[in-house]
């Protein structure tokens, strides 16, 4: 069995997990209608693993008999000024879902709840394969500057860098 206190923090995470989910559709949405198809692409696909992290945690607390709830997510912003924007709000989301997934960890040793500690492993690890994705993806941006050119081949390679990060992300973990 889990306790309410675990649990409570579960359910919080499963809110950031689904609102990242959210979010990152939010970008690919406006990217898509600004022409930019491969930032898009690779967006909408880290949506469906924002989503897919959301519905591990559910069946987690589910198995261990706590009730995982689905919570109202809050309306994440529509507009942006331009790829940059979007990639750093990236980069500071992951941050900040990294140190949620650290505080759980740290809940985990404090309860005594090493089964929940070994399931956020995989979190733990996952974080950090997006962060270092976030701030690579930031450094080519920084390489590109105001280039047009240089931006229509980064739009371009980043389509292909999300078939590249398929084993990533929830699936086949």
């Amino acid at each position: 069995m889990i306790s309410s206190k675990i649990e409570e923090a579960l359910n919080r995470q499963i809110d950031l997990e689904g609102y990242s989910s959210m979010y990152y559709l939010s970008m690919g949405s406006w990217a898509e209608v600004k022409g930019y198809k491969g930032v898009a692409q690779f967006l909408y696909h880290h949506s469906d693993e924002e989503r897919m992290h959301m519905l591990k945690l559910f069946r987690y607390i589910n198995d261990r008999g706590g009730r995982a709830i689905v919570p109202p997510f809050a309306a994440p912003q529509k507009d942006f000024k331009d790829i940059r924007e979007i990639f750093d709000i990236v980069h500071s989301h992951e941050v900040k879902v990294s140190n949620e997934i650290n505080a759980l960890v740290e809940l985990c040793i404090q309860e005594k709840d090493y089964t929940t500690h070994n399931f956020l492993q995989w979190y733990v690890t996952e974080q950090i394969e997006e962060e270092s994705l976030a701030r690579e993806i930031i450094d080519k941006l920084n390489l590109i500057g105001e280039d047009k050119g240089g931006m229509y081949l980064f739009d371009r390679d980043l389509a292909t860098m999300t078939g590249q990060q398929g084993g990533k992300g929830g699936h086949g973990h």
